[in-house]
C-alpha cells in the first residue's frame, strides 16, 4: 500500500512539473519558442488538411482565412456561404474555432463544408495558433 501511495505521489509530481514547464509559453527570446513551434505545427496541419480549399493568398474553393479570428462567420464578400453558416451568428473566436475544428456539423448543423474534424485537441490548438497569425489583407 505504501508503494502505491508513493508511486501516485511521484506521478502527480511529474505531471505537475511537466504541465507547469510545458504548458506555459516562454517569453520572447527566453527558452524554447513554444508559440513559434505551435504555429509551425499548425501551418503543416493547415497545409495538409485545409489549404486545398482555403489557400491563404487567394480564394480556391473556400474563402481565404486571412483575418478569420474575430470575424463573423459567413461574412467574406462574394463567397456563396450556406444559409446555415450565414445565419449562425458565430464569430470566429479562438474558442469557436476550436469547437469548429472538433465537430463542425455538431456546431453548425446543415453546414455544407466538406470538413474532416481534428480528433486530436493539440492539433486543433496548433491550427488555431496558425490561423491567428494570418492577418487580414
Amino acid at each position: 500500500m505504501r508503494f502505491l501511495a508513493l508511486t501516485v505521489l511521484t506521478l502527480a509530481g511529474v505531471v505537475a512539473a511537466a504541465t507547469n514547464g510545458f504548458s506555459q509559453k516562454q517569453e520572447p527570446g527566453i527558452g524554447f519558442p513554444f508559440l513559434a513551434a505551435e504555429r509551425a505545427a499548425g501551418q503543416k496541419l493547415f497545409d495538409s488538411h485545409c489549404a486545398s480549399c482555403h489557400a491563404s493568398k487567394r480564394q480556391v474553393f473556400g474563402p481565404s482565412l486571412n483575418g478569420v479570428v474575430g470575424r463573423q462567420a459567413g461574412s467574406v464578400a462574394g463567397f456563396p456561404y450556406s444559409d446555415a453558416l450565414k445565419k449562425s451568428g458565430v464569430v470566429w473566436t479562438e474558442e469557436n474555432l476550436l469547437r469548429w475544428l472538433a465537430d463542425p456539423k455538431g456546431m453548425i448543423p446543415q453546414e455544407l463544408m466538406p470538413h474532416v474534424a481534428f480528433s486530436d485537441p493539440a492539433e486543433r490548438v496548433y491550427v488555431v495558433e496558425y490561423l491567428k497569425s494570418l492577418k487580414a489583407r
